[in-house]
């Protein structure tokens, strides 16, 4: 059921695809599609050939232009006969069962160049001093004809008496070709080589044999492994003599020898010393001047003499086995280069703590996974907000990785840990001796973010100077390293995080108007761990997992009472104190499974619980610390009638601190005129 589609482009056949039972072979403008036609005319995904209930059939896929076999538009389903024409665009595919009928033409054009410097035509003997160059001195000579380069890959000016054999050798070394390059490991390729080897010319039996992979120094013929191996007439396969093979190996020559009874040297023989060949053809499988293998075959009836077309035809196989296994290995190493350069991100990606993905399958994390793939291919400044410890700087390696800038640097620096001068130094950079200290220039992270992403954590916390610099490189000016006069211009993506009202700060005074505007084009707020409580299960167990296997320990899960238990926390930390919470219950659970009493959870209160007490009692107004307590204890004295006693016990302090702050705060004027209780 194998098939073939010959390809015209044009005035010119271009190629020639091999039809596969199973394989679905798509035809369209779009590079997915296995055979591609870049022509406007063809549609992206125009047609299908497909194997059903025994026959070809082609398929037109709904396209723009349609799709014509012979004169007829394909419409549904039609079934190929050998012969037929198939016409999308400009190209014509034609369907044959029989590759040589793709070339009617082949006997009258194809012509083949002889060498008779290298080749020896069949009334040619060696005389005796060739002998001794190549045999050292054996008699009589057996060796008959010797090739360098094969006549069925070279152009031809010469009519060979022979051509129609000739051309059917072509057909078949072209139809080989393309089954060879689909072959997938080496083995594959060995014994698909014997195969048709052994059905192309006249022997019975053959191997392939290759050096290894790693050899490195001078190949004898015991150095050779049998890769595929068969015998026709015979139950087993007779190794080549380590004699021939190394006189292949070194001269990088291949040759056809007869009657090889009469040489021990040639000769195929078993454990016992009996003789299993007549004649011998035997090939390098070369790359370059390198020899990575042979293949031998031979014959073992007097009625089947392989000839010099056979000869050339191994010759050609042999080099087309060695580009297959060439490719082959340059496949090989790039999947182990690939394998050992992703085992080399893991690696480094855990030494620096990065996760590789977001945790979390709630709708308010797929809300941040829209986000951030909506944010991600632009160019625009990205503000990430949220509480501390909710992963903000995981979702901006986030937006970084999925941004066309996933290859250029990623960059982190923290606003809040550093004074307003180190922190300028850190962004802008220092020449040597601009302060007390620079003994080195230092590049900046906006240089170091050239062609990447700079994230600045807690930007709220920068001061009104450094704002002003900031901005003004924000806005694309070049800007200079701190006691430098050079002006540097970067290119690099900003992402700002903070978990601080900018809105307040702004109006207050305390960060630029100018500058929020700059950073406020895209926002993505990341919920607290409280807002998405069906993430904590999640999140909890993943941490379990990766703590195991840092501290070896093999805690299999969380009891009924303790996963309760996460579930109704309030996580103050957010997925931070999560984390920190999972490695201490790890490192010190004494059973198998973790329990309400190895979890250690804080009392304190949540930056929105703090909110919420604010709002429910009067509302937001600015007010200080001493008017908000001023307030407070005053409450509270009304409440209980001027109680001192009971006052004290709910406000948590001494009889005496609260007499004391009722002074200082001048309360006694609100004491009602009915008096109070001591």
């Amino acid at each position: 059921m194998i098939a073939y589609l010959v390809i015209r482009e044009g005035s010119k056949w271009t190629d020639v695809f091999r039809l596969i039972p199973g394989r679905t072979v798509t035809v369209g403008r779009a590079p997915t599609n296995q055979i591609v036609i870049k022509d406007e005319r063809c549609s992206r995904h125009h047609a299908e050939i497909f194997l059903t209930q025994g026959n070809w059939t082609l398929r037109d896929l709904d396209s723009r232009n349609g799709t014509v076999l012979g004169d007829d538009s394909v419409k549904g389903d039609i079934s190929l006969e050998p012969g037929d024409v198939i016409r999308i665009a400009h190209a014509q595919l034609a369907f044959v069962d029989d590759l040589s009928a793709a070339f009617p033409d082949s006997n009258s054009i194809i012509k083949q160049k002889v060498d008779p410097e290298v080749v020896l035509d069949d009334e040619t003997v060696l005389g005796a001093s060739d002998e001794s160059s190549v045999l050292s001195g054996f008699e009589p000579t057996t060796i008959t004809h010797r090739k360098g380069q094969t006549k069925f890959l070279e152009p031809s000016d010469e009519e060979e008496a022979n051509t129609s054999r000739l051309g059917h050798a072509a057909a078949k070394l072209c139809r080989f070709s393309f089954e060879l390059a689909n072959q997938v490991d080496i083995p594959s390729v060995a014994n698909l080589t014997l195969t048709g080897l052994l059905e192309s010319t006249r022997v019975d039996a053959g191997a392939v044999l290759l050096l290894p992979r790693d050899f490195d120094g001078v190949a004898e013929g015991e150095d050779l492994e049998v890769i595929a191996s068969h015998a026709e007439s015979e139950p087993n396969y007779h190794r080549i003599s380590n004699f021939l093979a190394t006189t292949v190996l070194r001269e990088c020559e291949a040759l056809l020898a007869r009657n090889v009874e009469d040489d021990s040297m040639l000769s195929v023989k078993d454990s016992k010393g009996e003789l299993h060949a007549t004649s011998i053809i035997c090939a390098p499988i070369r790359q370059g001047k390198r020899v990575d293998g042979l293949i031998h075959l031979y014959s073992t009836s007097s009625t089947r003499v392989p000839d010099p077309d056979d000869l050339e035809f191994t010759l050609a196989v042999a080099d087309n086995v060695a580009l297959a296994l060439k490719n082959l290995n340059r496949q090989q190493e790039l999947a182990e280069n690939l394998t050992l350069t992703q085992d080399e991100i893991v690696q480094l990606r855990e030494r620096l703590g990065a996760e590789s993905e977001i945790v979390g399958s709630s709708q308010a994390m797929q809300k941040v996974h829209q986000e951030i793939t909506r944010a991600a291919p632009s160019r625009a400044t990205v503000l990430i907000r949220g509480e501390s410890g909710v992963g903000k700087e995981l979702v901006a390696r986030a937006v970084h990785f999925a941004s066309p800038r996933k290859k250029g640097p990623f960059v982190c620096l923290n606003c809040a840990a550093l004074s307003e001068t180190l922190l300028e130094s850190e962004l802008f950079g220092h020449e040597r001796g601009a302060f007390t200290g620079a003994t080195d220039r230092k590049i900046g992270k906006f240089e170091a973010a050239d062609q990447g992403t700079l994230m600045l954590d807690e930007i709220g916390e920068m001061s009104p100077n450094i704002q002003a610099k900031f901005l003004r490189v924000l806005e694309g000016h070049p800007y200079e390293r701190v006691g430098g006069s050079e002006a540097i211009k970067i290119d690099a993506r900003v992402i700002a995080a903070t978990n601080r009202d900018l809105e307040k700060d702004v109006s207050v005074g305390s960060f630029r108007r100018d500058l929020y505007f700059r950073l406020h084009v895209l926002e993505i707020r990341v919920p607290p761990l409280r807002k998405r409580t069906s993430d904590v299960i999640e999140l909890a167990n993943h941490f379990l997992h990766r703590f195991n296997v840092e501290t070896g320990r093999r805690i299999r899960g969380f009891t009924t009472e303790g996963l309760d238990r996460l579930q109704h926390y309030r996580w103050p930390g957010n997925v931070r104190e999560l984390k920190n919470v999972v490695e201490r219950a790890v490192v010190l659970a004494r059973a198998d499974e973790i329990d309400v009493s190895d979890l250690m959870l804080s009392n304190l209160a949540t930056a929105g619980d703090t909110a919420d007490l604010t709002t429910s009692i009067s509302g937001y107004e600015p007010a200080t610390l001493d008017e908000i307590e001023r307030r407070h204890i005053l409450a509270t004295l009304h409440n209980t009638g001027w109680n001192k006693s009971r006052t004290a016990k709910i406000l948590g302090i001494e009889r005496s601190t609260l007499d004391r702050k009722i002074r200082r705060y001048e309360l006694d004027s609100d004491i009602p005129r009915r008096g109070h209780s001591a």
